[in-house]
């Protein structure tokens, strides 16, 4: 994916080993908290430190939908898209999505010891 920036926190081991990952596997550019620039911020929610980014041309996708599309964006995109387009396609899915990346983030200090 061209032009596509990876925004995380660069302060948490979980994390960056999450964007590194994604890094490592495609295209996309990692920008961590710590250097994020006045004109990046501007594109950013208010509370851009609460989850991750992902910004892609003009649109910016955050905390799941963020590592969600990062991840497709992987080499692992393959096979992730058939089961993204496939649980799209329920109501609830986005909500599970968020609440499932809440979890994780909300475990991340404990995560980051096992990774």
């Amino acid at each position: 994916m061209a032009d596509a920036r990876l925004v995380y926190d660069d302060d948490c081991t979980f994390c960056t080993e999450a964007a590194e990952f994604v890094a490592d596997r495609s295209d996309v550019e990692l920008v961590g908290f710590s250097e994020v620039s006045a004109d990046l911020r501007d594109r950013l929610p208010a509370d851009y430190e609460s989850c991750a980014h992902l910004i892609v041309g003009d649109a910016v996708y955050s905390c799941g939908a963020a590592m969600e599309r990062a991840f497709v964006e992987t080499d692992l995109g393959e096979d992730l898209k058939p089961a993204v387009k496939f649980l799209s396609q329920f109501e609830d899915y986005t909500r599970v999505r968020e609440r499932v990346y809440q979890e994780i983030a909300d475990r991340r200090g404990t995560l980051g010891k096992v990774f």
